[in-house]
């Protein structure tokens, strides 16, 4: 999907080690990184949350003044530091001038969500008439598939991945209901095959190629959130689409991760939300797109008013003029305190670039991927030794920051004693530890540290 880097991360790693004279494990290589890294500075504009602050630290482990090890950047991210300047612009404008701020100001509420479009092109890879800012993921993820989801006798399945999120399969599982059609045999699931943790492409597209006369809509996730696979997005768009297929992705994993081009990939639509990599806060304004191939094609299922153009909204005739493409799947007045917290962050993305973050998150997780590989892998000669297996792919086009890890010691043990030491990650069944360094507020020595306190906290349970 995206160009390989000139050096695989493994191969930086080692060309400093050997430039520095040291063991490619060694402090000094992590610090030159981050010497070397040009986004660094981007961290300054986050607040980062201090150890003594952390519910579930022990303090006579820790140093309770230092930062935390924020690693759960792909379920949470961390909150811009201009974030509480904006609502206060707003909360201000309203206490001064009450219904006078629908009209005025840098962000007049009529219009919040169109001020920040622009923001967006470059995260996801299309143009503003394509995307709309609104509501929530599933919501958002209901009303497309309203629109884009019309079964006939012929074409009524819908594909989608196993273990797909529980939001993304009960909107499937219930918008089959809705149409009085059977879940399972509806309900096209793919697995990986028998001891894989993840999907082959190739196996995608053959399902595709062989069953893609009977399936409505594609649906897959754009990276999945367990094992922290990216899908190839533009292959399984081109596959389904010459079957006559809807194609479609949740982009939760993926929108602030890896690098979206959704127009030219001529994706059909897909929607996400942005409290994860875009760091909103929680329950962030979400977001959808239409390619503007179906502007004048597809209409949506459920209006409201504010999918009446502009221009004529306000003489509430009751005539309906409905703005062409996703921007008429806009029901409600955009909520303009999320819209500041979005705004802070996306201005961020604005200056770092997603070519550029990307570029650091896989050198980032390159770094992280080998020194877990070092220090981890599984030890035939000493058998009671932990060990750590990554289930994310070790290609780089096939994952963005996140590694989920497994351990041969109880994952829960393991989760608890991270997060005495100030490692903020998260768990999730049946047996993952997901880790996610982020370019714009992690560096290279957060993660030598991680590794540090994953050795302690190994070392405990070894003993134990």
């Amino acid at each position: 999907m995206e160009p390989l880097p000139l050096e695989l991360p493994a191969d930086t790693v080692q060309r400093i080690a050997s430039e520095l004279r040291c063991h490619p494990t060694d402090e000094r290589v992590a610090l030159r990184l981050d010497e070397e890294d040009k986004l660094r500075h981007f961290k300054e504009h986050f607040h980062i949350p201090k150890m003594q602050d952390l519910p579930a630290i022990d303090l006579s482990l820790v140093n309770k003044d230092e930062n935390a090890i924020y690693f759960s950047g792909n379920s949470l991210g961390l909150q811009p530091k201009l974030v509480k300047t904006y609502l206060e612009e707003e909360l201000d404008k309203w206490a001064k001038m009450g219904v006078y701020g629908h009209e005025v100001g840098k962000r007049p509420w009529i219009t919040g969500d169109e001020t920040i479009l622009g923001l967006m092109n470059d995260i996801v890879g299309a143009n503003e008439k394509e995307i709309a800012l609104m509501n929530g993921l599933t919501v958002n993820l209901h009303l497309l598939l309203l629109s884009f989801f019309k079964p006939t006798p012929e074409r009524y399945k819908i594909l989608l991945e196993a273990k797909a999120f529980p939001s993304d399969h009960y909107v499937i599982e219930s918008q089959l209901q809705l149409h009085g059609l059977n879940v399972e045999k509806s309900m096209r699931i793919i697995k990986p095959r028998e001891g894989e943790e993840t999907l082959r492409t190739e196996d995608i597209l053959e399902v595709i190629e062989k069953e893609g006369d009977s399936i409505a809509v594609i649906l897959f996730g754009g990276l999945h959130f367990y094992t922290g696979q990216l899908f190839n997005i533009p292959a399984i768009t081109r596959a389904g689409q010459a079957k006559g297929c809807f194609v479609g992705f949740d982009l939760a994993h993926a929108v602030g991760n890896v690098e979206l081009h959704l127009h030219d990939w001529g994706v059909d639509f897909a929607c996400w939300c942005s409290y994860k990599y875009l760091n909103s806060g929680a329950g962030g304004l979400a977001g959808a797109f239409v390619h503007e191939k179906h502007a004048y094609r597809i209409k949506p299922a459920l209006v409201g008013w504010f999918g009446h153009e502009l221009s004529s909204r306000f003489k509430m005739d009751n005539k309906l003029q409905l703005s062409p493409g996703v921007s008429g799947f806009r029901i409600s007045n955009p909520p303009i305190l999320l819209v500041c917290s979005l705004q802070a962050s996306l201005e961020i993305f604005k200056q770092a670039t997603m070519k550029a973050l990307r570029r650091k998150s896989i050198l980032l997780t390159g770094y992280l991927e080998y020194l877990i590989k070092h220090y981890y892998n599984k030890d035939t000669a000493d058998t009671k030794k932990p060990f750590v297996n990554i289930i994310t792919p070790s290609c780089i086009e096939e994952r963005g920051c996140q590694l989920t890890l497994t351990f041969s010691v109880p994952m829960k043990y393991v989760f608890q004693e991270l997060e005495k030491r100030g490692v903020v990650c998260d768990k999730r069944e049946p047996n993952g530890i997901r880790v996610a360094p982020v370019p714009l507020y992690n560096s290279f020595h957060d993660v030598y540290k991680f590794i540090n306190l994953l050795t302690s906290t190994l070392d405990s349970a070894e003993t134990k």
